[in-house]
């Protein structure tokens, strides 16, 4: 069972990004604009890691100097422009599209781990990836003919994948030994607490404060927000980069594409949206691809 933790942490923290619809969906409808919700996960996920950390766990504040770069990119570069750029491509394209366009992000990792980890590329890897993508399209209904596309959209959306890629290539830079930074080993635990450093204060330029006071006058929302920043922030975070510790780069972000057929449940069990019997191809060819890494 030890040998598979990793894994299971990897796929619990993809099942917990995918009920991020969950929440975001409620705070839409309340009247927050994507911008604030990037803040709320961002901004919010740093101040309960540092609660949490003051208690229990001071260490993870102390990191040197010249290391932080490595955080800025985990922070600013995977987390805050990933989103901005996803959110874009969603207002140019249709979410199907949009979705697809981000799952490119595993075979970019794959290729970005061989260049700078020296991971190797065997034949199973290649079929998990062309299993994951397949059940991606799937899931998100590309093949509905219902697709809209913009030449500029797709940049966003590749843009997207890419920096949601450098989150799998930043990180390990500080939970490993052999680094061209030559520096020490951190736990999981420090490197989650720095991204959010970054992430957290560099989404504090998207904040509009007008907005987030008309929201959170109805406490009911204050309530939809820890959930958002509990469920589908920190905790994801935190258990993807404990993966990531024991894992190959390359492997743990085939294994997150479980994140869309979560996704697709919950707008089926929460929101009532229609049942596909594409959602189920796409769950058989995700459950084929965690087969055949395992």
């Amino acid at each position: 069972m030890k040998k598979y933790l990793p894994y299971l942490n990897i796929l619990g923290a993809a099942a917990c990004w995918g009920c991020i619809g969950l929440f975001n969906r409620f705070l839409m409808r309340a009247g927050m604009g994507a911008a604030n919700i990037v803040v709320i996960r961002n901004f919010g996920g740093l101040v309960l890691l540092t609660l949490i950390f003051a208690l229990r766990e001071r260490s993870v504040f102390h990191v040197k100097a010249k290391h932080l770069p490595i955080f800025f990119g985990t922070g600013v570069v995977s987390m805050v422009f990933f989103t901005l750029c996803y959110f874009k491509c969603q207002e140019l394209c249709s979410l199907a599209v949009s979705a697809i366009l981000l799952y490119t992000a595993p075979a970019m990792v794959v290729l970005m781990s061989a260049a700078v980890f020296r991971e190797r590329v065997t034949r199973r890897k290649i079929l998990a990836l062309a299993l994951a993508l397949l059940g991606c399209s799937f899931v998100t209904g590309v093949w509905s003919g219902d697709a809209s596309v913009t030449a500029v959209g797709v940049l966003f959306g590749l843009g997207a994948g890419f920096l949601y890629a450098l989150y799998s290539i930043f990180a390990p830079f500080g939970l490993r030994h052999y680094t061209p930074f030559g520096l020490r080993h951190y736990t999981p635990f420090t490197v989650v607490y720095w991204t959010f450093v970054f992430g957290g204060l560099g989404s504090l330029f998207l904040l509009d404060a007008g907005e987030m006071r008309t929201v959170f006058a109805d406490g009911r929302m204050i309530l939809v927000a820890l959930g958002l920043i509990v469920i589908s922030t920190v905790l994801p975070y935190l258990l993807y980069t404990n993966g990531l510790a024991r894992v190959e780069s390359g492997k743990a972000s085939i294994l997150a594409s479980l994140e869309p057929v979560v996704a697709s449940f919950v707008g089926i069990l929460a929101f009532g949206e229609p049942v596909s019997l594409t959602v189920f191809l796409g769950l058989g060819c995700i459950l084929a691809c965690v087969y055949v890494l395992r």
